[in-house]
């Protein structure tokens, strides 16, 4: 038998829940809970085997109290109930522990599948969603390859490229320079660049030196 406990600050939700749980022969709903702290207290008490768990909520979000459900009872499995469908929601979950993530609009059955597969050890996500997710982080990674600096990283690549020592880039950017240094340490390490000339080359080569009017500083 799997016992679950349902968090949702909306009483209706809870019941509607419970009651398309309970219809399971496999699937009881041993308690509920409204908010983060009474989920904890739950949690605690009845060490159940998948909780499922709302994501705005008075208080701390579902995603802030995830982390403190699992540690009153490690065992449990979280299905993240939500209404958001961005993929970055969902990586978030799943980064704070969680094992499933549904859409409240989903069909019946499609929470009770998530319910039994993530008590089974497994993980769920909407197909749909998935492929969402999938597609994403796919965008992030080519646009990472494409361009592997980040912003501060660029303003200091262009800053070495005209020759600033280390302890003008700190002062300009108003970092420190080991800050500076250890930038410009990573811009060499991501570029596969060991000298100046080569770093010159490059933010030539990406315009990071032209100006506004579009001539080179």
């Amino acid at each position: 038998m799997i016992r679950a406990v349902v968090v949702d600050d909306h009483a209706v939700v809870r019941s509607g829940i419970k009651l398309l749980l309970d219809r399971e022969q496999d699937i009881e709903v041993v308690g509920e809970a409204g908010n983060a702290q009474d989920a904890i207290f739950r949690a605690r008490a009845l060490k159940p085997d998948v909780i499922l768990l709302d994501v705005v909520m008075p208080g701390a979000s579902g995603i802030e109290v995830l982390p403190s459900l699992l540690k009153e009872a490690p065992d449990a499995k979280v299905l993240v109930l939500s209404m958001q469908d961005d993929p970055s929601y969902v990586r978030e979950a799943f980064a704070a522990g969680a094992s499933g993530y549904v859409l409240k609009e989903a069909a019946d059955e499609e929470v009770v599948a998530a319910v039994r597969e993530i008590a089974d050890g497994g993980r769920y996500v909407h197909p749909a969603l998935g492929a969402r997710m999938v597609t994403a982080e796919a965008e992030a990674r080519a646009a990472a390859e494409a361009d592997p600096l980040s912003d501060r990283e660029r303003e200091v690549l262009r800053l070495l490229a005209l020759g600033h020592t280390n302890q003008e880039i700190a002062k300009t950017l108003y970092i420190s320079v080991r800050t500076a240094e250890t930038h410009r340490a990573h811009i060499m390490q991501k570029l596969r660049l060991s000298t100046r000339a080569e770093l010159v080359r490059y933010a030539l080569g990406q315009g990071l030196l032209e100006d506004e009017s579009g001539s080179t500083s």
